[in-house]
């Protein structure tokens, strides 16, 4: 996730006029909205999360079905349809990535071509909607994933999007970063980061709320298997360094805390024979990754300012981690909030949507080498999370996660999560049997108030019944009200992966 700022006013103006540039006293056009609402759904949250109502035929994919499905076009649009009321500080731009490929027959969900989707807000108004594929190097030259050994600009760019040194960046798995332009989210090219980015970088950089600072990694499939980035606020990138790992492990989301960054090394292992013929046949299902426990379990602490030779290794049982909430220190003690899954591409169990979830709370002790992994929850456990930008590396009450809905068939997301890490207490949203939300994106209300539930989350909901997609914007303190407002996408938005939130008036 990533938080960053740019000026609102040149932005709105070129997405009003379709990208070109305008005068920054461009007209905004009004919005047609409904009266204000306090709430848009009952404040009743129930107790189980409802039956599905999807149908989905087994034997065609599943992220090729309903709203995983691409969408085909491109489109402007200002004339929004706003249900509720808007609050008036949030004044930024909302970017979501997702996979979306353009010849609707991607081999998995992780494979499809980036497209952005991107909503302006501002002063209670919903100003503009666009998406874009991220034209890479791939989607440019009209080939799906496993055309080429990926990284570099061989990159489908569809993982998340962020802000950080002046530039909305794209990531995927591996490969590059792509650079999209802010007014009107069409792609600049792959950023290399004037050449200091020589390997892959990741899709979950965090950036240090005190300094500015982006901390990320890249993980290869030949040595150097792990590389650890510092990348100063001006966007350049002031350290980069090697990591030593025996072999080429799926690397999906790290942490940091004040002073350390943290890895989890799992036994979701590269297979070269197998990404050869996945190569050759991506749609044979030759997963190039392949569930290990052989090789076990390992969560790394190392100084966030680098020092891969003062690495410390803490060893648990062998389980797969794609998101983190947060992590921080306190005293001798790294800290860290995950969700977890028993096993990851395990064809023995057929596990393609992942083990047993549950949400854990790592705790390591770096005095003592302890480490202790305890179970959070295991119903509806969440995943997809977010948390207040303020908190990045600090202690938190609060991190928001996506549920699902039990469907053998398919990855079927449900209902908003808030979790209190404090007391274990739970407040839910859930919209519904047939709509579906995803990843809560936080976003800061009031400057002033520090709390880490003060604020917004964002996140697109589609209804299956009427095949809507809305941009929901709901109270993190009251989160089981249910939105404040909901912005009418005028086009189907797919499940996606991650989202930013880029402020105005502050670049």
């Amino acid at each position: 996730m990533g938080a960053g700022s740019l000026p609102i006013a040149a932005m709105v103006a070129a997405c009003n006029r379709g990208g070109e540039t305008g005068s920054p006293t461009s007209p905004v056009p009004r919005n047609s909205t409904t009266a204000a609402l306090p709430t848009l759904l009952p404040t009743t949250t129930p107790a189980t999360a409802p039956a599905t109502t999807l149908a989905i035929d087994p034997s065609r994919p599943w992220w090729l079905q309903g709203n995983y499905a691409p969408v085909m076009d491109e489109i402007d649009a200002t004339e929004l349809v706003i249900r509720g009321a808007l609050p008036p500080e949030l004044n930024g731009y909302y970017v979501k990535n997702s996979s979306n490929p353009p010849g609707s027959d991607s081999p998995h969900w992780f494979f499809g071509d980036g497209m952005v989707h991107g909503l302006v807000l501002g002063n209670g108004a919903a100003q503009s909607y666009r998406n874009r594929w991220v034209r890479t190097e791939p989607y440019v030259a009209g080939l799906g994933f496993g055309k080429g050994a990926p990284g570099g600009g061989n990159s489908q760019s569809n993982v998340s999007v962020f802000w950080h040194g002046g530039k909305l960046l794209s990531s995927g798995e591996v490969g590059f970063p792509y650079e999209l332009n802010i007014a009107d989210l069409s792609t600049v090219g792959a950023w290399d980061y004037a050449g200091a980015l020589t390997g892959s970088f990741t899709a979950h950089p965090k950036t240090d709320p005190a300094t500015g600072r982006m901390h990320a990694f890249g993980y290869g499939f030949t040595a150097p298997f792990l590389e650890y980035y510092i990348i100063e606020p001006d966007g350049t990138m002031s350290h980069r360094e090697t990591i030593a790992t025996p072999r080429s492990t799926m690397i999906h989301d790290f942490q940091i805390t004040e002073t350390d960054a943290i890895f989890w090394d799992l036994p979701v292992v590269f297979d070269l024979d197998l990404a050869i013929q996945y190569i050759n046949d991506p749609l044979a299902g030759a997963m190039p990754y392949q569930w290990k426990p052989e090789f076990g379990s390992r969560i790394g602490v190392m100084p966030l300012a680098g020092g891969a030779d003062r690495i410390q290794w803490f060893d648990i049982d062998p389980c797969y981690v794609f998101h983190s909430v947060n992590a921080f220190r306190r005293g001798d003690e790294v800290i860290v909030d995950v969700c977890r899954m028993t096993s990851m591409f395990d064809t023995a169990v057929n596990d393609s949507l992942g083990g047993e979830p549950s949400l854990r709370r790592w705790t390591l002790n770096t005095a003592t080498g302890a480490v202790a992994d305890d179970v959070l929850e295991t119903v509806n456990p969440g995943d997809l999370p977010s948390r207040d930008p303020r908190r990045v590396g600090r202690e938190h009450r609060f991190g928001y996660l996506t549920g699902t809905r039990e469907n053998a068939h398919t990855v079927e997301l449900g209902a908003v999560i808030k979790h209190d890490f404090a007391s274990g207490a739970r407040d839910v949203w859930e919209p519904g049997p047939t709509r579906h939300a995803t990843e809560p994106l936080f976003v800061p209300g009031d400057a002033t108030d520090l709390s880490d539930d003060a604020g917004w989350l964002l996140s697109f909901v589609h209804d299956d019944a009427v095949g809507e997609s809305v941009l929901a914007v709901l109270d993190a303190t009251d989160l089981a009200a249910g939105p404040v407002a909901e912005i009418v996408v005028p086009q189907r938005v797919p499940y996606g992966f991650h989202a930013t939130w880029v402020e105005a008036g502050d670049s």
